[in-house]
């Protein structure tokens, strides 16, 4: 396995996550979901319109399936998730009982699992390629302790936020042109804040910046 995409998850306990899961709530999505549940990726890329959902629009654009390249969702319960995995409202609600914190043990040990079976399969020479945040510990301790050199992450993310980052990610993908990426093990941490994109419109009809 050449390479691995590892997306941080959605934030579960917003007002995206409160419509998804209202029994009276009439869309089609929610429907859907309460009915026969929805893939993953679907679900985090309803909660975080912009940056879940440019990260997985990265991973899957620049995932080479001919080589086994993977892409795995950072979850607070579960370890490292296929985006395809159907979860279903009673799964969405145990997400948010557990903090995404590296003193966690109920997130923490399903993680390291998941990592060190991973770490397995990847050659020494390959990536693992974090898009997410690096500038604290509750994903950079145990994935390093995992994956160690072989762990990178966009050196473009330094200085931006995560609207920032959706953005950046999005325009990675409109282009073609793949990010450069850095190691995690002695990276800086934080840096000046990023200058703004340009703006640009999605085919949606979309701003961001």
């Amino acid at each position: 396995m050449p390479r691995v995409f590892l997306l941080s998850p959605a934030h579960v306990g917003g007002l995206r996550a409160a419509q998804l899961l209202n029994p009276q709530a009439s869309f089609p999505l929610a429907r859907q979901f309460r009915r026969e549940g929805l893939p993953l990726g679907v679900v985090f890329t309803f909660l975080s319109a912009l940056y879940f959902r440019g990260k997985l629009a990265y991973a899957q654009h620049f995932t080479r399936v001919e080589t086994g390249d993977v892409v795995r969702v950072i979850t607070t319960n579960q370890g490292l998730v296929d985006p395809a995995m159907i979860v279903t409202p009673k799964d969405l609600l145990a997400f948010g009982t557990v903090d995404i914190d590296d003193a966690s043990e109920a997130y923490r040990r399903p993680l390291k699992r998941d990592a060190r079976a991973l770490s397995k399969k990847t050659a020494p020479d390959g990536q693992v390629v974090l898009l997410g945040s690096i500038a604290t510990a509750k994903y950079r301790e145990v994935l390093l302790e995992c994956f160690g050199s072989r762990l990178v992450f966009p050196k473009d993310f330094v200085g931006r936020g995560d609207m920032s980052r959706g953005g950046l990610l999005l325009r990675a993908v409109k282009s073609g042109e793949e990010l450069e990426y850095q190691t995690v093990a002695g990276a800086i941490l934080h840096g000046k804040r990023a200058q703004k994109l340009n703006t640009f419109r999605q085919s949606a009809g979309e701003r961001y910046n």
